[in-house]
């Protein structure tokens, strides 16, 4: 039987999962990673710690299960996106990865915003967290580093890098750089002489789906791999979701309950509407593209609340009880490292509005969650702005775990949520599927199917109004409160 490997490098750990050739799960293993935060505003990772992490989760599904990492055929990546991976002629990285919730560059990308061409090529903001106004603040502030780059990588492309051998990105996430022509699928030389770099510096992109490369000898000697092994060009971890959960054709939506919030709608066509804040990206797969609002902050509001009070997640999410609860007078914005859409602003700081002497930290909780909902509700508005309209939404991501949090959110997007049966859909699946699909030369849409949903969860009808005066709230305290 063949196999199919998905490796997802995330923010806080690289997954390596296993699945035969009809989809089944058959292992895997997960590695940490930590975030380096040397000054207000940043965050950087060391490219090399990406390379341990998948060597150390590779490596423990050898041990457990080395007949089927044998038998791989196919590696499909997925990755957290944005990054900056900078390298000399040599393949030597010039400095730690700037990663995609680093919001230094937020006076370079406002400059590149300011110039038409950006938002009417790759159909989008130029967002502080994209990749390139990182590489015009280190043209600013590191010049000598500027001087030597010979290559830029996304995260998940120095992977492949190191699987492969190979310079080479894909669409999806090569989307998110604002150095993409996005309707025609390649790099803008226009777009990359406004931060006065080339496509020499570029990967070459392939499709999400294709054949990126094969895996290097040395590596098929190590995990006992075949010389043949093809490496997909995968997608970015949003895309790659889509692809797990079967988000591939028009009409079709998920919300990600993850550390940040996702929106997420498939497309057939190019629907690009900056001013919404959207981000309007290649998908995965050829002639396919994607809608999604982004909140920085979505179960990464709950775990910074968890600290404050010392109780783990689930526990406060468990003393709200099963049923869903009005809103009360407290509001919290969960805007902790800014806000991506509708607010395009990295300088607005999460708070909490409106409280009193017999608030404790059960309405705290609640507040909190329903901020997260209402943060997805303000996406749903941008994406019916940008001319997408939904009539419901598949959950995923951890958060999607509470059930109360689930009922908040589909009564404040006033739309049903589904459940997926039992699984795992995520990146690293979505990763192996397009490993298995580019091995293979498989049909795209016949491999990336939706689950069975076991569960729908409607909105609330008797708590709508007070949901929606809560939400037009949400939304003034914003005006008010921005710098």
């Amino acid at each position: 039987m063949a196999f199919y490997l998905g490796l997802d490098l995330g923010t806080s750990g690289l997954k390596a999962l296993l699945i035969d050739e009809e989809q089944k799960i058959i292992a895997s293993a997960h590695a940490e990673l930590h975030v380096s935060r040397p000054h207000q505003s940043w965050s950087e990772q060391q490219p090399q710690d990406w390379i341990k992490a998948a060597e150390a989760a590779i490596t423990r599904l050898k041990a457990e299960h080395g007949t089927a990492l044998s038998n791989v055929r196919g590696i499909g990546l997925s990755g957290q996106m944005h990054g900056a991976v900078l390298l000399d002629e040599q393949d030597q990285v010039l400095r730690p990865a700037i990663l995609w919730n680093d919001t230094r560059s937020h006076t370079q990308a406002a400059q590149l915003d300011s110039d038409p061409q950006f938002r009417a090529l790759t159909g989008n903001i130029v967002f502080p967290g994209f990749t390139a106004p990182k590489l015009l603040w280190v043209k600013d502030n590191e010049p000598e580093i500027f001087a030597r780059i010979k290559k830029i990588l996304l995260p998940k492309d120095y992977l492949r890098l190191w699987l492969t051998g190979e310079h080479v990105s894909e669409m999806s996430d090569a989307s998110g750089t604002s150095w993409l022509d996005v309707a025609q699928r390649k790099w803008s030389a226009d777009l990359l002489a406004a931060t006065e770099l080339d496509e020499s510096q570029m990967p070459r992109l392939v499709e999400g789906t294709d054949v990126s490369g094969t895996l290097r000898a040395e590596l098929c000697q190590q995990w006992g791999m075949a010389s043949n092994v093809a490496v997909a060009g995968g997608a970015g971890d949003n895309a790659a979701s889509a692809c797990g959960i079967g988000t591939v054709k028009a009409g079709q939506a998920f919300a990600s309950l993850g550390t940040s919030g996702v929106l997420f709608a498939a497309n057939d066509s190019f629907l690009p509407r900056p001013d919404s804040a959207v981000h309007a990206f290649c998908h995965a797969l050829p002639q396919t593209w994607h809608q999604m609002g982004v909140i920085l902050s979505a179960t990464d509001a709950l775990n910074w609340y968890s600290t404050i009070t010392g109780h783990e997640a689930a526990a406060l999410t468990q003393e709200l009880g099963d049923d869903l609860l009005a809103p009360s007078g407290v509001t919290f914005l969960p805007y902790l490292s800014g806000e991506r859409t509708p607010h395009n602003d990295s300088l607005i700081r999460g708070s909490f509005t409106g409280l009193s002497h017999s608030d404790n930290r059960v309405a705290l909780t609640q507040a909190v969650l329903e901020g997260v909902a209402f943060a997805f509700r303000d996406n749903l508005e941008a994406l019916a702005k940008a001319g997408t309209q939904l009539e419901s939404v598949m959950a995923i991501g951890g958060g999607s775990r509470s059930a109360y949090w689930l009922k908040a959110l589909a009564t404040a997007l006033n739309m049903p949520v589904h459940l997926p049966a039992d699984g795992d859909f995520g990146a690293a699946f979505g990763a192996a599927r397009l490993g298995l699909i580019a091995a293979e030369k498989a049909d795209a849409l016949a491999i990336c199917t939706a689950p069975q949903i076991i569960k729908t969860i409607e909105p609330d009808q008797k708590l709508h109004a007070a949901y929606e005066a809560a939400y037009q709230r949400y939304t003034a305290l914003y005006q008010a409160l921005k710098p």
